[in-house]
């Protein structure tokens, strides 16, 4: 076998080994895109999940309203936290602890009370994000191999992105004049779709390759016990402010919708939408919800007994790193502005997912078109050399003739 050979022979190996790469990464972006919109899959399929407003002038109970209606139907039932999902067609979902100290997650009617019914622990939306981050790989000492394994993912995509856009020469003009031939063949129609899709889909591409890349950065910084977090350590309820109480009852605390109202003062124009109630005598209430920057929560911690703000963390309390590192979260799943959000980025997850499917459609027939012609090459027969014909007395005698 010739040098040149080899070369085409190993060139074809480190295309079919690539393969496996390419059904990864497809693997990603398919898992992804049905994680985006998981938690509607579910709505679907669990009515307990639903919630819709019985007539036009229902109106949401009070988080003290929930509450008491949890009591009333569960009297022995702990409240330990409280969910107010974006979207109001959903159940609220409510953290508890059962006499025997079991926790559990229920579902309950914001608009009724009424309880509908348990959380799994783990169901469709827990397994897409679980086999997306992290390969469904368990953390055992710190963020699993899994994680990184994906979120490694983000550099060649975002290499990808910016040969792309390198290669394709005034890739720009595919927005005024997109070309996408249906009737030339499957290998034109990919080539098409490839390019078309990629053009439209730069902004959300460089979205996910980026947040993505932070992903590996945050685990790396994690495993390494290094923090970029300025949030203060909030110490507990002094034994002091703790009222006195019976025994086996315990101390009267602030009612939720007063503890609201302090969060807004402390926090203007604060939405709630998540509450998380003090789990021992010492512990602090904690009241949280999104403000005018959809991407970053903001919290109060309240003293329970005498509704003291302990510590706030408001938008202005991050530096300038954390405002970016806290936004990449809800930026790389779209959990930030409700159904809608949630769908453009399923669009947009569905055109990712189908350009890596047709640059492996493109890869695959290249290389198997490439090993067919290079094994068709092997099978022909070698040429051997033919010897030279003798001359011809005649020719011999004419040139000799012509030299003279």
């Amino acid at each position: 076998m010739s040098k040149k050979s080899r070369s085409k022979l190993w060139f074809l190996v480190h295309s079919w080994l690539a393969l496996p790469i390419w059904f990864f990464v497809l693997i990603v972006c398919v898992t992804g895109t049905l994680a985006v919109v998981s938690q509607e899959i579910v709505w679907l399929v669990n009515p307990e999940m639903r919630a819709s407003k019985p007539s036009d002038d229902a109106t949401l109970l009070s988080y003290d309203q929930v509450v008491a209606a949890i009591k009333q139907a569960q009297p022995q039932t702990q409240v330990q936290s409280i969910v107010r999902p974006d979207e109001s067609h959903f159940a609220l979902e409510v953290g508890v602890t059962y006499p025997d100290g079991r926790p559990d997650k229920i579902y309950v009617n914001p608009y009724s009370g009424i309880v509908q019914g348990s959380a799994p622990t783990f169901n469709f939306r827990g397994f897409t994000r679980a086999l997306h981050g992290w390969w469904l790989v368990p953390f055992t000492n710190g963020f699993s191999w899994g994680w990184y394994l994906v979120s490694l993912l983000g550099l060649p995509l975002l290499a990808s992105l910016v040969t792309g856009l390198v290669v394709y020469k005034r890739f720009w003009k595919g927005f005024f004049r997109p070309t996408l031939r249906i009737r030339h063949g499957a290998r034109i129609f990919w080539g098409d779709f490839h390019r078309l899709s990629g053009i439209w889909s730069i902004w959300f591409i460089a979205v996910i390759s980026i947040t993505g890349t932070w992903f590996l950065i945050q685990a790396l910084l994690s495993d390494n016990q290094i923090s970029i977090s300025s949030a203060p350590v909030i110490p507990v309820v002094s034994r002091e402010s703790v009222p006195l109480s019976a025994e086996g009852v315990a101390p009267p605390q602030l009612n939720l919708d007063r503890a609201i109202e302090i969060a807004q003062q402390r926090i203007p124009g604060l939405e709630t939408s998540f509450v998380s109630l003090p789990g021992n005598a010492y512990s602090h209430l904690e009241i949280g919800g999104r403000g005018w920057y959809p991407l970053m929560f903001q919290t109060a911690t309240i003293n329970p007994y005498n509704g003291e703000v302990a510590a706030s963390r408001l938008l202005s309390d991050r530096t300038a790193l954390e405002f970016v590192t806290e936004s990449m979260r809800p930026l790389h799943t779209g959990d930030f502005g409700g159904l809608w959000i949630k769908l453009i980025w399923f669009f947009f997850g569905l055109i990712m997912s189908m350009m890596v499917l047709s640059g492996l459609l493109i890869w695959t027939k290249r290389t198997a078109l490439a090993t067919a012609n290079a094994f068709k090459r092997s099978q022909k027969p070698s040429r051997k050399a033919q010897p030279a014909p003798l001359l011809q007395p005649s020719i011999h005698r004419e040139s000799a003739e012509g030299n003279l």
